[in-house]
């Protein structure tokens, strides 16, 4: 099974294999786009809406990543539905791909290039400099706001 992010339905995604989405990714897409969600939904796609622990689980995974604040509510629906599925995530997402990765959920991309390699962002004080694991509002030494860091 796969499961279809927005963009999917953007770019004409095609699968012989059964495929499901989530109602927020609908609400996401406007014209010929949604008309391809609802044609597809005509067709047997499965609509999900994975549970509330699910989808707790992966705002912790993305937590560990560093990638909370990135990942939209709909980013975090799409990745548990796959987790509860046992599915495939289709998106060219890098911070669903991220996150996906860490929780072993299989990803497909289409139109982008996949990761390379899994992440846990580190990060920045803008001020003086000082790395942290996990973001925050400010810095607590300096109180300059943070930046996200590529940990390499």
């Amino acid at each position: 099974m796969r499961i279809l992010d927005s963009s999917a339905f953007i770019h004409e995604y095609h699968t012989d294999d059964e495929t499901a989405s989530i109602p927020l990714v609908k609400e996401e897409l406007t014209g010929e786009h949604a008309f391809r969600f609802d044609a597809q939904e005509g067709a047997g796609m499965y609509v999900h809406i994975p549970g509330q622990g699910t989808v707790d689980k992966v705002l912790r995974a993305a937590k560990e990543t560093g990638d909370a604040d990135v990942l939209s509510e709909t980013d975090a629906r799409l990745i548990a539905a796959a987790f509860e599925l046992d599915a495939v995530l289709v998106t060219d997402d890098y911070a669903m791909q991220n996150v996906a990765e860490r929780l072993n959920v299989t990803v497909e991309v289409i139109a982008q290039d996949g990761i390379s390699e899994q992440r846990s962002w580190k990060f920045q004080c803008q001020g003086c400099g000082r790395e942290f694991d996990e973001n925050k509002d400010r810095c607590p030494i300096c109180g300059m706001g943070l930046a996200r860091k590529n940990p390499a």
